[in-house]
């Protein structure tokens, strides 16, 4: 008999909603598994006549914990070529991203037809992505297939998956990435599935280098935030940073005797959007150009610390103003931290901020912009 050994690189990641099923390359690193929840009952008794006191216990599962789940996949925008077998549109130069379908189950329903999402909205210039249908209780849900191996594979399903966070990192060495992270409701071996949508996964063109992002803050107070020339806006380099989008989801388990119970659903919790960044702390000595000195004396001054709550429009563009591809995270309410110092060889700048909605119950905390190779 020949053991068969099975290597993360060899694995591939599968998503289906309905008849839909898209290949994801993924990165090193990606993990699965499912815990249980059990009770264990003690005996704690006196000595009885006979000068016996029992000692024993009992053991009992008592339900499934829901699956846990991450990988990281790249930003990889691209236009459509509108044929060929695993095109995603018919529509020639229709923008889209490799790891779209992830959005679509972080931001909504998920719901799929023509070639889009619920809450997308792509042309031949862009593919923007809202999150106007995320006030809601539940999300979308996926199956996701792990297949390990080439050769007398094994697969491994995890059923009624849901997106639960996604952060954004800026590596300034690195291409953009996004790690992404879940709940599922059971983790069972299946058989693996045929893609039917899989464009430019193995294109080269479609990588982002988070060394050309760029980054514009533009106060909504120009008269406590005056930035450059007093218009309010700041434009500060970054040497890294994070984005994070969380919907805090919990899953819902019955509580039943006698049975092994597994989850039966899940329920969205507060959507958050928060991160932070880094730069250099910089000093225009001939014109205000609304340098990180001058951000950091703003948010410090006597004016910014009678507001409790700062407002600013924030957008980080990934891969440069204009470059393709590229992506752009845009953050109509920005509310910022006072920035500290990090004192190295060159000094730093550390500030933390939060996408926040217009009014408290709103969906526009961010807006997603892929513009393809």
């Amino acid at each position: 008999m020949a053991d068969v050994l099975y290597f993360s690189r060899d694995t591939k990641l599968y998503v289906e909603i309905g008849s839909n099923i898209w290949e994801l390359p993924v990165l090193d690193g990606f993990s699965f598994s499912q815990n249980s929840n059990s009770t264990e009952v003690t005996l704690a008794e006196m000595e009885s006549s006979a000068g016996v006191s029992r000692r024993g216990r009992a053991f009992f599962n008592d339900s499934l914990a829901p699956a846990e789940w991450s990988f990281s996949t790249y930003v990889r925008p691209f236009k459509s070529a509108g044929t060929g077998t695993g095109a995603v549109n018919t529509v020639v130069n229709s923008h889209h991203a490799v790891e779209e379908v992830l959005w679509a189950l972080m931001a909504g329903d998920a719901a799929y037809a023509s070639s889009s999402f619920t809450g997308f909205t792509r042309d031949t210039t862009d593919l923007n992505i809202d999150f106007d249908s995320s006030n809601k209780s539940t999300l979308g849900t996926a199956n996701l297939y792990f297949k390990m191996g080439a050769t007398n594979p094994v697969v491994y399903k995890l059923t009624g998956a849901v997106v639960n966070e996604a952060t954004l990192d800026f590596d300034i060495d690195g291409l953009a990435t996004i790690n992404w992270s879940g709940f599922a409701s059971t983790v069972s071996q299946g058989s693996a599935p045929t893609a039917t949508l899989y464009e430019d996964i193995t294109a080269t063109d479609n990588f982002i280098r988070n060394r050309l992002t760029q980054l514009t803050i533009t106060a909504d107070d120009t008269t406590t935030f005056p930035g450059a020339s007093n218009d309010g806006v700041y434009n500060l380099t970054l040497t890294g940073g994070s984005i994070t989008i969380s919907n805090n989801i919990t899953f819902i388990t019955p509580e039943e005797l006698g049975v092994v119970n597994t989850p039966v659903g899940h329920v969205t919790g507060a959507r958050t959007v928060s991160g932070n960044f880094t730069c250099y702390l910089n000093l225009d000595t001939v014109s205000n150009l609304g340098t990180s000195t001058d951000f950091f004396n703003d948010l410090t001054s006597s004016a910014a610390f009678e507001k409790i709550t700062n407002k600013f429009a924030t957008t980080f563009k990934v891969g440069g103003s204009s470059a393709t591809p590229r992506l752009e995270l845009s953050m109509a309410t920005s509310h910022f931290e006072i920035p500290v110092h990090s004192i190295d060889d060159v000094i730093s700048l550390e500030t933390s901020f939060q996408g926040l909605p217009s009014t408290i119950s709103d969906t526009d905390e961010l807006a997603l912009t892929y513009v393809g190779a």
